[in-house]
């Protein structure tokens, strides 16, 4: 897939493969959702979402063996809602890698410019990362089943 990036383009943005159970990721599908430009270069981008992918996979392995165990080879086959043609686990796991994948390109953007302005932008940026971060762990709470609780100490 290819495609105009503002900044850049796309065209080597190939999707990234999964490891057979969770759906593959399409570069260009998380650059328009998180509306991230060009200046994020297709090799950092890549990164983050590889990272991503990582990090929810292992965070979801108990759930998904459980699911393999109970003869479904890939997540679309566990049952679920569908929603825009696919199933609503599918949607809630591209959620989670988006976002964790989003938030990581976001934090670097400390690293860019450290003047004034850069560190302004960076602080400016900091509840963008924590929305992105309580997102990725709804969606993960969501797809597990579990409620979502928010506990704060006083």
């Amino acid at each position: 897939m290819s495609g105009f990036i503002a900044n850049g383009t796309a065209g080597d943005e190939e999707r990234i493969e999964n490891d057979g159970f969770w759906p593959s990721i399409d570069p260009i599908t998380v650059r328009n959702r998180m509306r991230l430009t060009g200046a994020v270069a297709a090799a950092r981008l890549r990164a983050a979402i590889v990272n991503a992918m990582l990090s929810v996979n292992a965070e979801l392995a108990g759930w998904k063996a459980q699911q393999q165990a109970a003869g479904r080879a890939t997540l679309a086959d566990v049952p679920a809602d569908r929603i825009d043609g696919a199933s609503r686990l599918v949607h809630l796991y591209l959620r989670a890698v988006t976002c964790a994948a989003a938030a990581e390109v976001v934090e670097r953007y400390r690293s860019y410019d450290s003047s004034g302005d850069g560190h302004q932008r960076a602080d400016d940026l900091s509840p963008s990362i924590d929305e992105l971060r309580r997102d990725v762990r709804w969606a993960i709470s969501d797809l597990l089943g579990n409620r979502r609780m928010t506990v704060e100490l006083i």
